[in-house]
């Protein structure tokens, strides 16, 4: 029997919540019929998904199962939908991702010398979303950078490159011919993930400029950011013991698109590494 994808939709919303209630008025449906679609998924699948009692709704593993496979699952019907609406609106298109520092005008024009007939486009993305862009279909594949969580994407490395600290321009170790990672043991250092309470998450790189230069803290970024980025009050340093940055093209693993293989097949001819080493 095939998967439902509605009734897979209707059990994330219940696992996600581990509520009936409050995952029925989510989804904008009356709780018994949501419980008759979770029971009627069940007998699809021969499996109990959730445990109902007096204290609740819990996972069975079963559904833990499930629940981690449904999210991409869900992405990849979605990012199929946007497809088939982006094809019936116009011409071929490939929009291509980019993380801050890396840049895709060669590739883009070779890719577009190739294919005259594809709309090729860049988007960048931000460290806490490329995986979600490509799953769903903003991007068709990205460059990315690492950390990266792996699960539903082919990746394909490309280069790595030196790290540097980013420093304000009145920092007592700015203007130093490099430095070491015990250089810095002690100086605050900005956090992207896992803020403390009240705190945002650091995104961009200009929010990085106002954190460093404000005195908030100190972080690395890759050698090339620190070449296409500069400000007054804003120092970068060689940290040559610090761990290099990698790149890596990255693209949703079930698909099979000949614009995603042209793409990958050029990326690695047309990486800025390779331009310099020219």
């Amino acid at each position: 029997m095939d998967l439902d994808l509605r009734k897979v939709r209707y059990f994330v919303a219940v696992a996600e919540l581990l509520h009936f209630g409050r995952a029925a008025e989510r989804l904008h449906i009356a709780q018994p019929v949501l419980s008759r679609q979770i029971r009627a998924l069940e007998k699809d699948l021969g499996a109990p998904l959730l445990e109902r009692d007096s204290h609740g709704v819990t996972l069975t593993a079963a559904g833990r199962q499930l629940l981690d496979d449904a999210r991409q699952l869900l992405a990849t019907a979605d990012a199929t939908r946007l497809r088939v609406r982006r094809a019936a609106g116009g011409p071929r298109r490939l929009v291509v991702g980019f993380r801050a520092g890396v840049v895709v005008t060669r590739a883009l024009r070779a890719f577009g010398a190739a294919h005259p007939d594809v709309e090729a486009l860049a988007r960048r993305v931000e460290w806490d979303d490329q995986e979600r862009l490509i799953l769903d279909g903003t991007v068709d594949l990205a460059y990315v950078r690492r950390p990266i969580r792996e699960q539903g994407l082919t990746l394909l490395p490309l280069f790595s490159e030196a790290r540097v600290a980013m420093l304000p321009a009145d920092h007592r170790l700015a203007g130093k011919p490099e430095l070491a990672l015990a250089d810095l043991a002690d100086e605050p250092r900005l956090r992207y993930a896992d803020p403390r309470p009240g705190e945002l998450p650091i995104r961009t790189i200009e929010e990085k400029f106002e954190s460093v230069a404000s005195g908030a803290g100190i972080t690395l970024v890759p050698e090339s950011v620190a070449e296409q980025y500069s400000r007054p009050d804003i120092t970068y340093v060689p940290v040559p013991d610090a761990e290099r940055d990698e790149v890596l093209l990255a693209w949703e693993a079930s698909r099979h698109s000949p614009l995603i293989t042209a793409f990958a097949l050029l990326a690695p001819l047309a990486d800025p590494a390779r331009a310099e080493e020219s």
